[in-house]
């Protein structure tokens, strides 16, 4: 039976709330609806940062000290807000609505102590909204052993095979860390790959106040240092064979040499580029084509530099097969809670690492 799921994302960018409505069975999509935004105001993102630091003293998921408490609230009230401005732009009656995928905001994401830690209050959101909500994706996957991560897999593979292509397909989601899924026919492979726009956001921030490299525009006029690359590749992470997963913050402690702001931003995106590419070895087969999602795909310079690492292979973007590359993980939490609801896999051996093929999610009714 079809559902009619919202599914809501808040990555490791910390740029804000991405919102999305998809028809589904939990197998196929049978219709996207409409998507939205959410940004979060400079002021939030400030508790956020502060959380993500505080957050690495956790050893208990459930505790929230310190500023860890008001970082939640801030999280769930402003997944509250972005589902009741959609619901109004879109005219979409709440009770139209089966279920809201409410992935939170991770904090901490340890899996080998397994402990992973998203905030926002699945509970107290079903009833700002008074539709059910489905929470807390990860932590199954990560108590059995898994690596809690990445989760969109099985959305790319229903997405991949509507598209009847032969061959291996890669889709590649650049969001504060980078993740590959690999489909060819049933083989489903995922896993990290390694820094995506995290390092890069946070050296803009630090160096000259921006979020982000605009469609990577700075690191365009820069000049790369190999040097960096080359060493950051040498971590055991990269020789790691999938599945495997990252904190956004595991390569905070490369630090760049006193360089210019371009020539930083040049070389933690092609450190980004050659992260992805190294994992091309790790791969049953080859893929044939590369798709990039997620915020990275709009960051013509991380494009330019894939497409020289990864020739003769075709490397698109999402929106350029009718995707959307800006809505896709929103989409995605949509459909594993509906998967969720009627108990399907979310996550598997291959793509988590977990022993089992196992589902997740827990359900929050608003009354």
């Amino acid at each position: 039976m079809m559902l009619t799921a919202i599914g809501l994302m808040s990555g490791t960018s910390l740029d804000g709330v991405d919102i999305a409505l998809i028809e589904t069975d939990g197998r196929a999509v049978r219709a996207f609806g409409p998507s939205g935004y959410r940004p979060y105001a400079e002021s939030e993102r400030a508790v956020l940062r502060q959380a993500l630091a505080e957050a690495a003293a956790l050893s208990d998921r459930d505790a929230r000290p310190g500023v860890l408490a008001e970082a939640e609230r801030v999280v769930t009230s402003a997944h509250a807000e972005a589902v009741a401005g959609f619901l109004t732009q879109n005219r979409i009656a709440r009770e139209n609505v089966n279920i809201v995928g409410f992935h939170g905001q991770t904090v901490l994401h340890r899996p080998a102590d397994r402990l992973t830690v998203q905030i926002g209050d699945g509970l107290a959101l079903a009833r700002a909204i008074h539709i059910p909500v489905m929470h807390d994706f990860r932590a199954a996957d990560v108590a059995a052993g898994g690596q809690g991560a990445p989760l969109v897999p099985v959305y790319h593979r229903a997405l991949a095979q509507a598209l009847g292509r032969d061959g291996p397909v890669a889709v590649v989601n650049i969001g504060g860390v980078s993740n590959i899924t690999y489909i060819d026919g049933d083989t489903l492979i995922a896993c990290d790959t390694g820094p995506g726009n995290a390092l890069l956001d946070d050296f803009m921030f630090r160096s000259v106040g921006e979020p982000f490299d605009c469609e990577g525009r700075l690191a365009a006029q820069g000049v790369v240092d190999e040097e960096f690359v080359a060493c950051g590749l040498a971590l055991p992470f990269f020789a790691a064979p999938p599945p495997k997963s990252l904190d956004r913050n595991a390569f905070a402690a490369l630090v760049l040499r006193n360089m210019a702001p371009a020539d930083g931003a040049a070389t933690l995106t092609a450190f980004t580029a050659a992260a992805i590419a190294s994992i091309g070895p790790l791969l049953p087969n080859p893929p044939l084509s590369w798709i990039i999602t997620g915020g990275g795909a709009r960051n013509l310079t991380v494009l330019r530099m894939l497409r020289a690492r990864l020739a003769p292979a075709e490397v698109e973007t999402a929106d350029s097969l009718g995707w959307s590359g800006d809505a896709m993980e929103a989409q995605a939490f949509g459909f594993l809670a509906v998967r969720g609801l009627k108990g399907l896999p979310i996550s598997y051996p291959a793509t988590t690492g977990v022993p089992i093929p196992m589902t997740g999610g827990v359900v929050a009714r608003p009354g």
